[in-house]
């Protein structure tokens, strides 16, 4: 059987693969002692992890290693975290070191772990918890060591930014079997007597050992009792201690506590300059605009002649009251004219009128309108009506026409425009 034919860097490649896929070389933690340890300017460091009888080649990248909370050195005894795995281009296996521990810091970090989670579960670290600082503290206190170099910083940044609050300075210690105590006691103590607006409390950067005073759980619960808002600033960025979980806001370093208590003096400046041009801005925009509309205002005839209006109003009253009595006078002209026409319509029918042509209107001793020869007797007075005057008549005779007659007598009577004034 012909053996396969591989490459080096195939062989390499494939033992990383192997390498990487073991579980129990993914996580590690190697005890033993720091040799050749080196800082390459890209922020790498490479050492080798040894013991009385082997040593394994490590590297740790320049993220992890910016968390490290002390400065590594040959000889030291440490416990390294990481995963095991192949570099390629050589062929060599290494540690990928992802965290040191020095020695004794192993019991630290699983006590560190073990009352943090204590704390996290009562509910000491939830945002609900966390109080707002003063915008504009008057006064505040710092509870940290009166000989360490992080009351300066935080005094002279404090004094640069804003002079004008005022510090108190509560002095315990920070290191040491008594200093968890003393913390706690000033922190209780600055609460209770409401000395200032803010508390700082915080120190300079150590090793674990050095910060323990702040992973104490009388200093967390004394921080979480607290009503005042309180600042926690221990160590350098990369270390966090149970005290900053607890307290209200955490700092990077005592300056930046300083920073994040105060506004700076020079910002608030340019703030209320920018306030001020704006204020100025807005109100040279409402002056142009009231003047425009105070020359608006004074240029309408209203204000130029106060009586123009009532000028106006008086001639449109004028206008109105011709326009209505012409109007009147119209209805009244159309009304006489309606009665003209009307009488004289009366008057066309009127019987009066009909007697003036020569005709009479008889009626019976009743006054009633004799209408045919039928009615009356022979010996009945009449009255014959003229347009004139009446006529008292006696019926000596009386005939009656036939139709003929009747006709003859109506073309008769046409012709010569009148009409008898009584019977035969």
């Amino acid at each position: 059987m012909k053996m396969a034919s591989l490459s080096v860097t195939e062989v390499n490649n494939h033992i990383k693969n192997l390498l990487d896929s073991d579980l129990l070389l993914s996580g590690l933690s190697i005890k033993g002692e720091l040799s050749n340890y080196k800082i390459y300017p890209s922020g790498h460091h490479y050492f080798t992890l040894k013991d009385a009888e082997s040593s394994i080649r490590c590297v740790m990248f320049k993220s992890s290693a910016s968390k490290l909370g002390f400065v590594p050195e040959a000889g030291m005894g440490v416990t390294a975290m990481g995963r095991i795995s192949v570099y390629p281009r050589d062929g060599a296996y290494q540690l990928y070191c992802t965290g040191l521990l020095q020695e004794g810091q192993g019991d630290l970090h699983a006590a560190f772990e073990k009352l943090k989670e204590k704390l996290s579960k009562e509910g000491l670290f939830d945002a609900e918890h966390k109080k707002p600082l003063p915008r504009f503290p008057q006064t505040i206190a710092i509870i940290t060591s009166s000989a360490g170099a992080a009351v300066r910083d935080i005094i002279r940044v404090l004094g640069k930014r804003w002079p004008m609050t005022k510090v108190v300075i509560l002095p315990v210690r920070v290191q040491g079997a008594e200093a968890p105590a003393e913390i706690a006691g000033a922190l209780r103590y600055a609460d209770k007597h409401k000395v200032a607006d803010l508390i700082i409390t915080g120190r300079g950067g150590g090793s674990i050992e050095d910060l323990w005073a702040f992973n104490d759980e009388r200093v967390a619960r004394a921080i979480f009792a607290c009503e005042t808002p309180i600042i926690s600033a221990v160590g350098h960025e990369p270390d966090v201690t149970i005290a900053d979980y607890v307290a209200d806001l955490r700092a990077a370093t005592p300056s930046n506590a300083a920073e994040l208590a105060v506004p700076a003096q020079s910002e608030m400046q340019e703030t209320i300059y920018s306030y001020e041009q704006r204020l100025a801005h807005s109100m040279g925009k409402q002056l142009e605009a009231n003047r425009a509309r105070l020359t608006d205002l004074s240029s309408r005839r209203v204000l130029l002649r106060p009586t123009a209006y009532i000028d106006q109003k008086r001639q449109e009253l004028d206008s109105l009251s011709e326009a209505l009595l012409s109007r009147y006078e119209r209805g009244l002209h159309k009304r006489k004219q309606d009665y003209i026409r009307l009488a004289a319509s009366l008057d066309a029918l009127s019987p009066l009128k009909v007697l003036s042509r020569g005709y009479a209107m008889t009626t019976d001793e009743n006054g009633r309108a004799v209408s045919s020869v039928s009615t009356i007797n022979k010996g009945d007075s009449l009255n014959v009506t003229l347009s004139d005057g009446r006529l008292l008549c006696t019926v000596t005779d009386k005939e009656k026409l036939s139709a003929g007659k009747k006709a003859k007598a109506s073309t008769k009577e046409n012709k010569a425009g009148g009409n008898t004034c009584g019977d035969k």
